[in-house]
């Protein structure tokens, strides 16, 4: 067990001269299955109320949430909040949500998480 699988984000910082600074953070080693149920819980109700302005901000609210929690709040939610790529963020959020109900995850973060666990 002691080969868990687990994933990453980048968040943006600040902007010095050009240049974006960021922090790259780890989910826990260890992720309970609770948060599999939390995560299929969150996917339905995307499914379910995504589609108008008020359904999508609450979406992109629980996401931010969950996203934080998944991560022992390494970060805040106003930190993810602004330091996320705008026309990325709710793809990037939506990553996460699938990395934590399904396992997925795609070969570029596969690849930063095994360079940051070295």
């Amino acid at each position: 067990m002691a080969d868990l699988k687990r994933n990453m984000i980048e968040i943006v910082t600040d902007v010095k001269q050009g240049e974006l600074v960021t922090e790259k953070y780890l989910t826990p080693l260890f992720i309970p299955l609770e948060k599999v149920y939390e995560a299929v819980d969150l996917l339905e109700y995307i499914e379910m109320y995504a589609g108008t302005a008020e359904g999508e901000r609450d979406c992109i609210k629980r996401m931010l949430t969950f996203v934080v929690d998944v991560y022992g709040n390494q970060f805040t939610e106003e930190q993810l909040y602004n330091g996320l790529h705008a026309p990325e963020a709710l793809t990037d959020l939506q990553k996460q949500v699938m990395f934590i109900a399904r396992g997925f995850q795609d070969d570029d973060k596969k690849k930063q998480v095994e360079q940051m666990t070295k």
